[in-house]
């Protein structure tokens, strides 16, 4: 048996999966997020340990003889965050999150400097671990000064489960501090930020062994002794590996609290003025871009929020149905942009309303909105040498049809839908976990689901979304300047 574990945003979730890599069985358990201000978003780690207690603690009840056979764990975890240590191994503040974008000042000045797009193949985001450092070292010194590690949250999690400081090469793509290219920490980059590479954890592969089980939590889980735990992944990497989509050319759509366009490479294909993510794939040698926007399935929450309507039920008002846009145009900017415009301030609006505009016609921006977003994420795929044929959506998002269908339309693709399972993050893990404890291929292990059904893009539409694309891409440099984040935030 193989346990994935999925340290996400709002949740952890727990999953076992045997050597077939049937599923045996998933618990869950939840997790808040605080935002002290605007623009900011931090977690107290001391959560995350307590979620994967509760979301373990359910499997131990529920399958306590699949437990018992676990070989092998895999991590995932969201990316980015600044989980900082002292000597003795405790938390000197709640962890900075991946959608904290105070930093986008540090972010602009690390930015500036020519090595860190050479050596990193990307941006500096607000949104990455460097210069949530260089926040820290200006804003809290005293904290600074007591930093003896730097961890990504999936990796403080691997601490408490084996109390080794370790992390793997697609996380860590994306704290700016990683020779991507090279696979390895980069000491100019670390010095940029006053910092060294002993305050990193060290690198494996996400295939690789990175430590065992500690004696006490295998006993508390009914659990053998010498499990494996594996390298693992960043959450994307690790949904990649779950989907199988781990070779050159395939490529998925993921609508989860954020939106990404991800892409398998061969090889390591940088454009950072294309603002994509050009990262290191969880498997050996292997790398991938993304497209990321920071609002997806966020941005029909908070319409759901104003309207006092579940996500359902405003998609349920749309039908199935795809409809020719309409006059009212989304832009899902509610948190700030990555791809393509790497911008920390800018913030959504709705434009073109009018005494018609119904909560329908709301939803209906909203959805395209997104759909134009993730339209973006491809024409920067595009520009950095990656072109598509069709895409595998998942994510929450993917239950709704007319959204799947939107989706096809803008970007004129096919949409795949996989075959009925589970097959995101917490698999990919477990995978991971398989590789790690048994030596398996990893190309052969991390295959594709079936697909269950194609979502063709509407023919007859694909002119009428081309021109609200265009309208929507006239948007941004018409409002850049125009919205106001408080001052106390970004």
């Amino acid at each position: 048996m193989y346990l994935g574990l999925d340290l996400g945003t709002s949740g952890v979730k727990a999953m076992l999966i045997d050597e077939g890599q049937r599923i045996i069985g998933s618990a869950s358990a939840a997790l808040e997020v605080s935002r002290p201000l605007p623009g900011w978003s931090e977690q107290d780690p001391s959560g995350w340990t307590r979620a994967t207690e509760d979301a373990v603690g359910t499997l131990s009840a529920t399958h306590p003889q699949a437990l018992a056979a676990v070989r092998g764990i895999g991590l995932s975890g969201q990316m980015h965050g600044a989980t900082l240590l002292d000597a003795q191994d405790a938390v000197l503040r709640p962890c900075i999150l991946w959608n904290d974008t105070r930093s986008f000042r540090e972010a602009a000045a690390l930015d500036s400097d020519p090595q860190f797009r050479a050596l990193t193949g990307n941006i500096v985001f607000p949104g990455f671990t460097a210069p949530k450092l260089a926040w820290v070292r200006e804003n809290e010194p005293e904290i600074f000064a007591k930093v003896r590690w730097v961890l990504l949250p999936k990796d403080y999690l691997r601490l408490w489960l084996t109390g080794e400081h370790i992390s793997e090469m697609s996380d860590s793509a994306g704290t700016a501090w990683l020779d991507t290219g090279h696979r390895k920490w980069s000491e100019s980059l670390l010095a940029a930020t006053r910092l060294e590479e002993r305050h990193m954890p060290t690198l494996v592969e996400g295939t690789e062994g990175a430590g065992m089980l500690r004696p006490e939590l295998a006993s508390r889980w009914g659990m053998g002794a010498n499990v494996v735990v594996a390298g693992g992944a960043g959450d994307n990497a690790a949904s990649a590996c779950g989907m199988g989509t781990v070779r050159e050319g395939q490529a998925f759509v993921s609508l989860g609290t954020s939106g990404v366009l991800f892409a398998a490479n061969a090889r390591y294909l940088p454009n950072p003025e294309s603002a994509v993510h050009a990262f290191c794939h969880a498997l050996p040698n292997t790398w991938h871009q993304m497209g990321v926007i920071l609002s997806a399935t966020d941005a029909l929450n908070w319409h759901s929020g104003i309207t006092n309507r579940s996500a359902a039920e405003l998609t349920g008002e749309l039908g199935d149905m795809l409809s020719s846009p309409g006059s009212v145009t989304f832009l899902p900017y509610l948190s700030g942009e990555r791809t393509p415009h790497n911008d920390a301030a800018i913030r959504g609006v709705f434009a073109g309303l009018g005494h018609e505009s119904s909560r329908a016609a709301l939803t209906q921006a909203v959805l395209e909105g997104v759909s134009f977003a993730i339209r973006d994420s491809l024409e920067a795929l595009s520009a950095a040498g990656t072109s598509l044929a069709r895409v595998t959506a998942i994510g929450g998002g993917s239950r709704s049809r007319y959204w799947l269908k939107s989706i096809a339309t803008a970007l004129n693709l096919p949409v795949d839908l996989p075959a009925d399972g589970d097959f995101g993050a917490a698999f990919g893990a477990a995978r991971l976990g398989l590789i790690a404890a048994t030596g398996a291929d990893p190309i052969a292990t991390c295959t594709a689901p079936e697909t269950a059904e194609t979502i063709e893009p509407e023919v007859s539409l694909v002119p009428a979304y081309e021109e609200a694309y265009r309208r929507y891409r006239r948007l941004y440099p018409a409002i850049k300047g125009a919205t106001i984040q408080s001052s106390r935030g970004v």
